[in-house]
């Protein structure tokens, strides 16, 4: 974490029964998404799942490394602190 937001890595599941995000398994969180891994969906349904729950536009979360793979890189600009330190220590 930094003063504008933070880097984290995560682990994709797509095609799952339903949204859900983590738990943390060996420093990735976990996230699973509905979409299937075709032409961006569940890339797009990350987005909206992570800016969703912590309250943010879509804009202020990117995939900035392996938007091709299940293991991908995610910058979050802007939230509080707490909210993010929600993702990892469960809702």
């Amino acid at each position: 974490m930094d003063r504008e937001g933070a880097t984290f890595q995560v682990r994709v599941t797509p095609r799952a029964g339903r949204e859900q995000i983590g738990p943390v398994v060996d420093g990735l969180l976990r996230i699973k998404v509905a979409s299937p891994p075709v032409d961006g969906e569940a890339n797009e349904a990350l987005i909206a799942l992570l800016a969703r729950t912590l309250g943010l536009p879509k804009r202020a979360v990117q995939i900035i490394a392996g938007a091709g793979n299940r293991k991908k890189t995610v910058r979050v600009i802007g939230g509080a602190p707490s909210h993010l330190e929600k993702l990892f220590l469960g809702r």
